[in-house]
């Protein structure tokens, strides 16, 4: 091997190149770790120039700031946004550098809708469960109850706006919606009225009960005025009503001839 020229060349320009490769490394690795690229300025706003109303400025120091570790070069942005998602009230965070000392993180704030379950969390208009400060949340609107099997959020949050639109028709409004682990519907509404709608197959099966229920709200409304307490649509050819003069059944028209 010692008198192989070539070979000898090529072992050295092999050395020659890795403490090359050593020294420049060690000359980046200087660089980067430079004071000037120590992050002095940690930005944060909202994305889409959207106002952030709940992610305020001591959360964010207390809970997200400590967790940054590096400078410029070396700090892991992963990291960084999962820091900041850990905050109260931040649905998703986005982090980039800024040359040559800065962060700049965009939060997305959730947009509560309502109570999720008996435990005090809140539920967003995007069917995502949050933990938060309940008083907050009030200030913004008036909070929708919604209970549901785990993992059925975003369905409850979408059927709560069927019934919004469907009850419209009768200037009335859910407050509450429970969706059982049995597959049943029950919503309360905004005059106390206790709804109790079951199981259906299909979205149209849970339709005709409500259409059912709206095509006589005003004849119950007649006899009954603010007594009524709440109504089972669960019978299929009618309805039963509890009240507070008693209780009663009512058939279909259709289903009596």
């Amino acid at each position: 091997m010692w008198h192989d020229a070539k070979l000898l060349n090529a072992i050295a320009n092999a050395l020659f190149g890795l403490v090359l490769l050593i020294l420049l490394a060690s000359g980046i690795w200087w660089v980067i770790q430079r004071p000037v690229f120590s992050l002095q300025t940690v930005r944060v706003e909202g994305s889409q120039q959207k106002e952030l109303r709940h992610v305020n400025a001591l959360a964010i120091r207390d809970q997200a700031i400590p967790k940054i570790k590096g400078n410029f070069f070396t700090t892991n942005l992963d990291q960084v946004r999962l820091a900041f998602e850990s905050v109260p009230w931040v649905r998703k965070a986005s982090v980039q550098r800024v040359w040559p000392d800065k962060l700049l993180v965009a939060l997305e704030e959730h947009e509560v809708l309502g109570t999720w379950g008996d435990d005090g969390r809140l539920i967003s208009t995007a069917g995502d469960v949050f933990t938060a400060n309940l008083a907050e949340a009030e200030e913004d609107t008036e909070l929708v109850g919604l209970i549901g099997p785990d993992g059925s959020e975003r369905e409850v949050v979408a059927q709560y706006r069927q019934f919004r639109d469907w009850f419209s028709s009768i200037n009335l409004e859910p407050e509450a919606v429970s969706y059982s682990s049995r597959y049943a519907w029950t919503v309360v509404l905004n005059n106390g009225l206790r709804v109790e709608l079951g199981k259906v197959q299909d979205q149209g099966g849970l339709k005709r009960r409500v259409d059912q229920l709206i095509k006589v709200y005003p004849q119950l409304v007649t006899r009954l005025q603010d007594k009524i307490i709440s109504v089972d649509m669960r019978y299929p050819n009618g309805l039963a009503l509890q009240s507070s003069t008693g209780s009663f059944g009512i058939k279909n028209k259709a289903s009596s001839k």
